[in-house]
């Protein structure tokens, strides 16, 4: 257990506080032009400004300053894990998100299909975001691998995401991505990074080789990549570190199997984000910590959709009545990293964080956007410290020492 997590389990004390984290997935943006207004600062928002009047802002650093954080990394220090110390494939995030039971033996590989032309060159890395009907049909095709000496499985996902498992004895996890992150270029051939992944990279190989067969008549799908390949490593639960009783309401796999791995259970959260907030009333009363998961201020930012992100964080906005109806004695609005529009894609900047609560100190911001947060009684600090200032305001910790 590291210091900081033996500090918070040694501190922790009980109460009947509510904590909501409202997660808005890549919320912090950039103008399009100079001197020009964020995403976030564009929106209209008045549930949050009026949050942001009341409560205190600042920007978090999902790892280290420079570091542009995948999913898993943002969330895992917004749960107040070190994203240095529990490096997580995103392989594992998925099937645990899918509610597959991962053994020690096992492997577990996040693939996306693609397209690929006539000399293997890849044309579209998501193969045209191809419905679930349509991948959840290609992946029973794909089951049906067969490789001597382990046992595979694969399970779709969501839209043209999929998993694959691969187990047996003495197989690691490290074993480099075979997605290029761009077209134009052949797939990657799966590489092993250390001496007992070495029989893994063979294995992805063979797999490889297999379903390329299989799919070679079924464009736009016709074959796959492979990330995030990793064994499930072991992480101290939610209840024993900070003492909370945690639920996850989660549309997307991968944001339900990190609720998941951190120990929080994972509730039924429906589909839209209307479905998220009746599924927080309906738990309201079974638990004492609540992460929220709203995907889609990512999806747009990496479209380049600025304007729909704009709407998309204006539908967050319409929501918060919902949970401050509820009387939470801490709120927290932020985001995992941020995912300009600009860009197309995560990025290194820190990410706008509100913190409502009634033990709040004041600061003079009036608004949530990236400007005020820089001038925010927050400031600027690790996204890994997020959850000790959470629990400090919930009334959740003893002092230290005498």
């Amino acid at each position: 257990m590291s210091e900081l997590h033996g500090l918070m389990r040694d501190l922790q004390k009980q109460n009947d506080s509510k904590i909501v984290f409202l997660v808005a997935d890549g919320l912090g943006g950039l103008p399009l032009e100079k001197g020009g207004l964020t995403e976030l600062e564009t929106a209209k928002t008045p549930n949050l400004d009026a949050l942001a009047k009341e409560g205190v802002l600042g920007l978090s650093t999902p790892v280290i300053p420079g570091i542009a954080p995948g999913s898993g990394p943002g969330h895992l220090g917004l749960f107040g894990y070190d994203p240095l110390d529990f490096r997580i494939g995103r392989g594992v995030l998925e099937a645990l998100g899918i509610d597959f039971t991962l053994g020690p033996n096992d492997v577990a590989i996040r693939g996306n299909f693609c397209t690929i032309d006539a000399s293997d060159k890849i044309t579209d890395r998501r193969a045209g975001r191809i419905a679930s009907e349509i991948a959840k049909k290609l992946c029973e095709k794909l089951d049906t691998i067969k490789i001597p000496g382990v046992e595979v499985f694969v399970r779709h996902v969501k839209e043209y995401r999929l998993v694959i498992v691969i187990r047996g004895e003495g197989l690691g996890g490290a074993v480099k991505d075979t997605d290029p992150q761009k077209t134009g270029v052949p797939a990657l051939e799966p590489v092993a990074t250390d001496a007992p992944s070495q029989k893994t990279a063979v294995l992805c190989k063979e797999f490889l080789r297999q379903a390329k067969e299989i799919l070679k008549n079924d464009s736009p799908a016709n074959f796959l990549t492979m990330r995030g390949i990793d064994k499930k490593p072991h992480v101290p639960p939610y209840r024993e570190v900070y003492g909370l009783k945690a639920g996850a309401i989660a549309v997307y796999p991968m944001y339900r199997g990190l609720a998941r791995l951190v120990g929080m259970d994972v509730l039924d959260a429906g589909q839209t984000l209307d479905d998220q907030m009746n599924r927080l009333k309906a738990a309201w009363n079974d638990y004492d910590f609540f992460f929220v998961h709203f995907k889609y201020t990512d999806s747009t930012g990496e479209d380049g959709n600025f304007a729909e992100k704009v709407k998309r964080i204006e539908e967050l906005d319409a929501a918060i009545p919902k949970i401050t109806a509820l009387n939470p004695t801490v709120l927290v609005v932020t985001g995992d990293h941020s995912t300009p529009s600009k860009l197309k894609s995560h990025s290194w900047h820190p990410v706008p964080t509100l913190l409502s609560a009634d033990t709040c100190r004041p600061d003079r911001c009036e608004t949530f956007g990236e400007r005020d947060c820089l001038q925010g009684g927050l400031g600027q600090f690790q996204a890994k410290y997020l959850m000790s200032l959470v629990m400090a305001h919930a009334g959740r910790l003893e002092k230290y020492g005498a």
